[in-house]
């Protein structure tokens, strides 16, 4: 079964557009972004934008270029062309300012087991600069429900439990730019659900944007207020998670999600353009 995409602006004139948009409400701007290696292209002129108060999910299979788009974003990969800027700030320019801007959390990055959770957040502290260090540390034990944990070992913790301390530790530094990867993976559903309802209040309290990469389609959808679907270092559908289905005639974002993943890239791009 294939299914027929609508068509996603591409080009000269998305670049444009996101380039206004980079300059106004976004806290994130990716314009015309590409990563080759020798022969391969990981990222192929990818343009999108995150806006504040917003929560996008980035999709797509293993090996589609999610995680290279947000290693060139956090500055560790450097892009072979294309442009990113976070608060406005060009990361290629003003690399340091534009981090200050941003925190990052997944649930492979894991802390420091040796360390307690209120060393952990302490010693990041310490490293952002943050002011007032003992005090944020307090409003963000209070705000995961941490303060009976904080002098417990982060090595010792429940899954659930380090993804709370893990995303404290990203907002030591109130960022506009919150990079989350696959931040419910390995947690039970319970566990997954308060996660997820503490994201939701993040968007809305914290004044950010949130760039979400995430295998599972429910929550997906129960979180994200747009996704885009990438293949192959592209980006060929993007819209709203719970209209997207039904848009382009499957019941789910699932099925979406699985005939996009398997269908050959030029079919795709045939549908596109």
């Amino acid at each position: 079964m294939s299914v027929a995409l609508n068509a996603r602006p591409e080009g000269i004139d998305a670049a444009h557009q996101l380039k206004d948009q980079s300059k106004t409400d976004a806290v994130l701007g990716v314009v015309d972004l590409c990563k080759s290696y020798a022969n391969v292209e990981a990222v192929a002129h990818v343009s999108f934008a995150v806006g504040r108060n917003e929560i996008v999910g980035l999709l797509g299979p293993n090996g589609a270029g999610k995680t290279t788009t947000i290693n060139m974003i956090l500055g560790v990969l450097a892009p072979t062309s294309g442009n990113i800027r976070i608060a406005g700030i060009d990361v290629a320019r003003r690399r340091s300012q534009a981090l200050a801007c941003t925190n990052f959390a997944a649930v492979y990055a894991a802390l420091p087991g040796n360390l307690t959770v209120e060393q952990n957040l302490r010693f990041f502290g310490l490293i952002y600069g943050i002011a007032d260090l003992g005090k944020r540390i307090e409003t963000l034990l209070g705000k995961f429900d941490l303060q009976h944990l904080r002098h417990t070992r982060c090595g010792v913790l429940s899954s659930g439990e380090q993804t709370r301390v893990a995303l404290a530790k990203a907002l030591l530094n109130q960022p506009q730019l919150l990079l989350l990867d696959e931040p419910t993976a390995s947690l039970d559903p319970a566990a997954a659900r308060t996660v997820r309802e503490q994201i939701r209040q993040l968007a809305r309290e914290e004044n950010c944007g949130i760039l979400w990469t995430s295998h599972n389609m429910y929550e997906v959808e129960e979180v994200c207020d747009r996704v885009l679907f990438l293949s192959h270092g592209r980006i060929l559908l993007e819209g709203d998670p719970r209209a997207l289905p039904g848009a382009h005639g499957v019941r789910t974002l699932e099925e979406l999600f699985i005939h996009l993943a398997r269908e050959p890239l030029h079919a795709a791009e045939d549908r596109v353009e």
